[in-house]
């Protein structure tokens, strides 16, 4: 069984890479020459990374570089539709997980029109390569929580069925993501799938991420490297986080046994405010540390909760998260004790 994960050299995809090695299948990811691959260094320091500087070879010159014993990177630019032609026709996955994506909202704000461009052109191209060269795989596309944006405090835990209202061109270009997943569905019968993923942390969070913002800071400050002060925006919303690894036994299933055409809430169903998170990190350092808010960490509007219900997923599949909060943010945190 081939998988093809776009987006492999972020946090979520490069813990999907190492599961499915794991499990026995053929791995293959894109990836683009400027991309940073510091996520992929667990499977380098072990052998089991191999590169292929596709640029513009053949579908056959690829085939032949292929190591099927370890992740396959071949360079392929998702914005490209002729790249990601002959990405997905030297593969010829069985499974797609569609990860890759502009993914940091207060990002969208600075970039809209790019935000907009690269998460829905990428797939686009993606869709119109499966359908052009006549592939049948399971196609995950990873949506976000961010896209029901404006939530009323009656509509929680969030079913499927609430309202999307997003806020931010982020959740935007996840909702066109979404809509175009379903009507490649209904108007091509490929096998699309979406997950409105809520919050998924662990290590090799980017640190323009919150909670990865946090560790970060806490292990600088814990080597003398930052004054004791940390940095924060608004710590009153509350977030539903799943530990990445956890998340990846979430997406496996997912390709197994849901049902083409649907969306997916994937989260535990418990909200922590951002202040919890801050807290629980404070308590695994002895550095004495204060607490500064930065004005240009707040954001125009923001999501004040999100909380999943994930019923619909979890009788399907049967998944349950199993890894505690407060590993997570430990493991997060020493993650960082060791890349500062």
């Amino acid at each position: 069984m081939r998988v093809l994960i776009t987006g492999i050299t972020g946090m979520t995809g490069s813990h999907l890479a190492e599961y499915f090695l794991k499990h026995g299948f053929e791995v293959y990811g894109n990836y683009r020459r400027r991309s940073q691959r510091v996520n992929l260094e667990d499977l380098q320091r072990a052998d089991k990374l191999n590169t292929i500087e596709a640029g513009v070879a053949e579908v056959k010159v690829i085939r032949q570089a292929v190591d099927r014993q370890k992740v396959n990177l071949i360079g392929a630019e998702l914005t490209d539709p002729f790249s990601v032609r002959r990405l997905l026709a030297a593969t010829e996955p069985h499974y797609i997980f569609h990860l890759a994506a502009q993914s940091f909202v207060p990002g969208s704000w600075n970039a809209p029109g790019e935000s907009l461009h690269t998460n829905i052109d990428a797939q686009l191209n993606l869709l119109e390569a499966v359908r052009d060269l006549g592939l049948d795989p399971v196609i995950q596309i990873a949506g976000s929580s961010e896209e029901y944006g404006y939530v009323r405090a009656d509509e929680t835990p969030i079913k499927e069925s609430n309202p999307l209202r997003p806020l931010s061109p982020y959740a935007v270009s996840k909702v066109t993501q979404e809509m175009l997943a379903y009507q490649y569905h209904k108007s091509y019968g490929l096998k699309t799938i979406t997950t409105r993923g809520f919050n998924h942390e662990g290590p090799r969070r980017g640190d323009n991420f919150v909670t990865s913002t946090f560790a970060r800071q806490i292990a600088l400050i814990e080597k003398d490297l930052q004054e004791p002060i940390i940095h924060v925006g608004d710590l009153t919303s509350r977030r539903d986080w799943t530990d990445v690894r956890d998340v990846c036994r979430a997406y496996h299933l997912l390709v197994e046994k849901c049902e083409a055409g649907e969306v997916y809430n994937i989260g535990t169903g418990v909200a922590r405010s951002i202040q919890e998170m801050l807290d629980l990190l404070l308590t695994m350092t002895t550095a004495k540390v204060k607490v500064a808010q930065d004005p240009a960490r707040m954001r125009p509007s923001d999501v004040k909760l999100l909380m999943a219900d994930a019923t619909k997923f979890k009788q399907r599949t049967g998944w349950q998260p199993e890894i505690p909060f407060e590993t997570t943010m430990l493991d997060l945190l020493n993650y960082w004790r060791t890349h500062v």
